[in-house]
């Protein structure tokens, strides 16, 4: 759940958001193992104050002290998320397993691909910085797709990272250096980007940005839609289209930039690899019953005043393939779309057929999507089912090498001299029964 997106940017809120991985204590009387990530916010603020005109009395920065591991988000946390100009990540090997970073990571990069889909102009706002090196192997793409470059602090800074240059004595100047150098850039990001302020975001409902650790996961988003090279229907002006059904956009013109491009963005920030395509090429491998990847099918209703449209989605339609998610946007706000609503509804549901749905373990259908806001919502969840239904649905490939038999545990009198064939309990499966021996020589695989 969201609140509504604010326009401009926010003098009286802070210039960054630390985003640090917070370190268990192993026991309760140990002192606060992330003191020293709190001296680095402090020495951030610091610099920052003198760098601005921050007015007294606001904080330069916002770091989270208070809430443990597994809480939910306080609504300090959420509004700090949503108006924020910079967010900090502080890099760790701790930091890429936390959910709750992620989360964090994910709520405000959405701020920037909705900014992007507005203004139609790439922005970051994230800042890395390094608490431990974190090798880049062991990035999610979120974090490997910056350019950042961390060298330019100092030799040390990128080889030691603020925990090193905090412990180590004889680097205390590279630390300062280092702090100094983080401020600056923290600074002159806020002057270059000018982000928007967002929306209050829900703990419970915000994906992770950090996905399993290994390569970025394949998902496809296909188009479904008109394009303005062709007799559109009756009634549909060529204002949301392009050249290609790729262009399409029913949110125009509060945003420019293609839907299928903007719901890429939303999923390359959930570490997916994400390809775009149009429908009519794609549906041979759409038919396919073995899937290969996760899908995003984007659907303008318009579209099936075609008959040989409506024919190739009712072929779509007609099996279960539940690892293709599909988001029908309808813009209540566009005046062409007033008195087609009704019958448009139609041509899809009996084109995807409506039994097949979520509910019935089938695909998950999201309609009538009013404006960008609820799109941009609904993508991370259209994902998250689709990439549930590919996982229990994609072809699973053995290991490779010669087979090799079920591996058993055997009873208490098995030990490092063999088995005790003596003993009552026999042999022990993998789920815990009994069986009786085997005759000697016999194969396990053998009933």
């Amino acid at each position: 759940m969201a609140l509504p997106v604010g326009q401009g940017d926010a003098s009286d809120k802070p210039y960054f958001f630390l985003s640090y991985a917070h370190t268990p204590r192993n026991d309760p009387s140990d002192p606060d193992p992330d003191l020293w990530v709190a001296k680095l916010y402090n020495d951030l603020c610091a610099h920052i104050l003198q760098m601005t005109t921050l007015p007294a009395g606001v904080r330069a920065g916002f770091m989270d002290r208070g809430m443990n591991v597994g809480e939910g988000w306080p609504e300090s946390l959420a509004e700090a998320l949503a108006h924020c100009r910079v967010f900090v990540p502080l890099y760790s090997p701790r930091y890429f397993r936390s959910q709750q970073c992620g989360k964090e990571w994910y709520a405000f990069s959405q701020r920037a691909v909705y900014h992007r889909s507005l203004h139609d102009r790439q922005i970051s706002g994230i800042v890395p910085a390094l608490w431990v090196p974190v090798a880049a192997n062991d990035m999610p793409g979120p974090a490997e797709g910056l350019q950042f470059n961390h060298a330019d602090f100092g030799e040390d800074y990128a080889a030691e990272g603020f925990y090193g240059l905090i412990k180590l004595s004889y680097l205390k100047h590279e630390y300062e250096r280092a702090v100094y150098r983080l401020a600056q850039r923290i600074v002159q990001v806020v002057e270059d980007t000018k982000i928007a302020k967002g929306r209050h975001l829900d703990y419970h409902h915000v994906p992770s940005a950090f996905g399993p650790p290994g390569a970025s996961r394949p998902l496809r988003v296909t188009v479904l839609a008109c394009c303005d090279t062709e007799e559109l229907p009756a009634g549909r002006s060529p204002t949301c289209y392009g050249p290609s059904p790729r262009d399409w956009n029913p949110y125009r013109p509060q945003s420019s930039r293609p839907l299928a491009d903007h719901a890429a963005d939303l999923a390359r920030n959930l570490d997916y690899r994400v390809s775009v395509g149009v429908f009519e090429e794609e549906l041979d491998r759409l038919l396919d019953p073995t899937p290969t990847a996760p899908g995003l099918l984007l659907l303008d209703r318009w579209a099936l005043e075609s008959a040989e449209r409506r024919e190739m989605l009712s072929r779509f339609g007609s099996e279960h393939r539940p690892w293709v998610s599909v988001l029908v946007p309808w813009n209540r706000a566009d005046p062409e779309s007033n008195g087609h609503e009704e019958n448009l509804r139609r041509l899809a549901d009996d084109a995807l057929d409506p039994s097949r749905t979520d509910g019935t373990g089938g695909r998950f259908v999201r309609n009538n999507i009013p404006s960008l806001e609820v799109f941009s919502d609904d993508v991370p969840r259209a994902v998250g089912r689709a990439a549930k239904h590919y996982a229990a649905h994609a072809p699973a490939f053995p290991p490779r090498g010669p087979h090799s038999s079920r591996p058993r545990l055997r009873g208490p009198s098995a030990g490092t001299y063999g088995s005790d064939r003596s003993s009552p309990h026999g042999l022990h499966d993998d789920r815990g029964t009994t069986e009786p021996d085997k005759p000697e020589g016999q194969d396990d695989r053998e009933p």
